[in-house]
């Protein structure tokens, strides 16, 4: 395309060459030009008809933030839904904490205090509405009051349990030769070797040489030497002024000041000292006091015997509605 352009004055043409691609970029320049002041125009129309209150603008502006605030509504409202249904289900788990910090309760042997029935109430649903904000507020700060009243108990019940389980790992209450029947039991008796009246201070476990000897309950190893009644005797400390005595024994496997486990091998079975054959005598003293360790090892048979049997509670989910 070929366009000429003509002066008047000058008495002078010029001509000018257009090819297809500067056609082109023409044409796109002058589209590019006439969107740009379009929408311009608009956007100075548009704001002042806003300002102005202008009627048809002014409706527009009014369906469109409307319809802003309504999908801003049904968002929170989806939000708020689905944290008022976490809550729900936060707070049947709260009720299934609660009846579990009973139970544990009774096994520490603390006593809680009983708690009023909540007042009954009921009727017909006539209306209802979805948690609001305020709401949903107050209820989550109740629920962490609640989970922190229980977190204090549980600590205060963890504590008292762990004392139990320390106290009973303490007590001697295991056999200490496995598998073994009491030979000669806590008493007075004849003595197999003299012949006369004598207080036999602890059990004799007949058992062949070698056989196990394990602590009754942990401790700390105190005497472990050669007596000359005793033989090859092993003391164990486990507090509160209670010891436990392993004598006539043929190899001693701890030493003294060693720390040891409950039901832990601490020597093997023998027939030093004064003795007949091979046998464990074992003796518990209390404060320095001989006591029949036949009582303590019946406490601790008993309290297996009632975990054995103790049958599993399920814990059963509750729901909580709102």
């Amino acid at each position: 395309m070929q366009l000429i352009i003509m002066d008047s004055r000058l008495a002078r043409s010029r001509a000018i060459h257009l090819t297809g691609g500067r056609l082109l970029a023409v044409f796109l320049a002058a589209s590019l030009v006439l969107m740009c002041m379009a929408a311009l125009l608009y956007h100075l129309v548009f704001l002042k008809g806003a300002r102005e209150g202008w009627p048809v603008i002014g409706a527009v502006l009014r369906l469109v933030v409307q319809d802003e605030f309504a999908q801003r509504d049904r968002f929170v409202r989806q939000n708020i839904d689905a944290m008022a249904r976490k809550l729900g289900e936060m707070q049947a788990r709260m009720v299934e904490l609660e009846s579990l910090g009973e139970r544990v309760s009774g096994l520490a042997g603390i006593e809680l205090p009983r708690k009023s029935a909540a007042p009954g109430m009921g009727g017909a649903l006539i209306a209802s509405h979805s948690l609001s904000m305020e709401e949903l507020d107050a209820t989550l700060q109740q629920l962490d009051q609640l989970s922190g009243q229980r977190v204090d108990l549980l600590t205060v019940l963890e504590s008292r349990l762990f004392d139990q389980h320390i106290h009973k790992h303490l007590v001697p209450t295991e056999s200490p030769a496995p598998g073994r029947s009491v030979g000669s039991g806590f008493g007075w008796r004849i003595d197999p070797i003299v012949g006369k009246t004598a207080l036999h201070a602890g059990l004799d476990f007949p058992a062949e040489t070698g056989a196990d000897i394990v602590a009754a309950a942990a401790g700390v190893v105190v005497t472990q030497e050669y007596h000359a009644e005793f033989g090859n005797m092993v003391e164990i400390d486990h507090g509160n002024q209670i010891v436990s005595r392993y004598a006539h024994s043929s190899k001693v496997l701890v030493k003294r000041g060693d720390l040891v486990r409950r039901g832990q091998k601490i020597a093997e079975v023998g027939t030093t000292g004064r003795s007949t054959g091979p046998h464990l005598h074992f003796e518990v003293l209390v404060q320095g006091v001989p006591q029949d360790p036949q009582k303590f090892l019946t406490a601790g048979s008993q309290a297996a015997r009632k975990l054995a049997a103790a049958p599993a509670r399920p814990a059963g989910r509750q729901v909580a509605g709102r």
